[in-house]
């Protein structure tokens, strides 16, 4: 993609959207396989959208927050995959996580834990923050330009 031309396709960033909401959920969904899932009976979506199941107060809160956080780094790798522009990194972080906020609405009504509201603040200040960087790393890299010549035969 040529990024001086100045085309606004909406399907493309509904897709985008779409991606990186399903890697976010795929990444979140085995950090809690692996951290939570060894300490519970029983799997749920409670862990994913239930605001109560975000808490310090017991081991396995522990474990859901830190699959958060890890989740929102892993994000912010596939914001360099998949959205490529550090300019991007921040509308498709918080957009990422207005989703998620509208779910969890939808599935436990509003979140009244302040540990929610920071878990996910700093959900997105990790996955904005960090996506941009790479994204500008990746963008400021040098342009290798062959330097063969070609030389005639006389």
């Amino acid at each position: 993609m040529f990024y001086g031309a100045l085309v606004w396709d909406p399907w493309l960033i509904v897709v985008q959207i779409v991606c990186l909401q399903c890697l976010y959920y795929l990444t979140l969904g085995l950090f809690l396989a692996i951290l939570v899932g060894t300490r519970v009976s029983r799997m749920s979506l409670v862990y994913f959208f239930d605001y109560a199941t975000l808490t310090i107060s017991t081991v396995t809160g522990w474990c859901v927050v830190t699959s958060f956080v890890l989740s929102a780094l892993a994000s912010a790798g596939y914001l360099l995959l998949l959205i490529e522009r550090s300019k991007k990194c921040l509308d498709f972080s918080v957009t990422l996580y207005i989703v998620h906020l509208f779910i969890c609405i939808g599935y436990g009504g509003w979140p009244s834990s302040i540990t929610w509201w920071v878990v996910n603040g700093t959900g997105i200040g990790v996955m904005a923050l960090l996506g941009e960087y790479l994204c500008m790393r990746r963008e400021l890299q040098e342009i290798k330009i062959p330097t063969t010549r070609y030389r005639s035969n006389v």
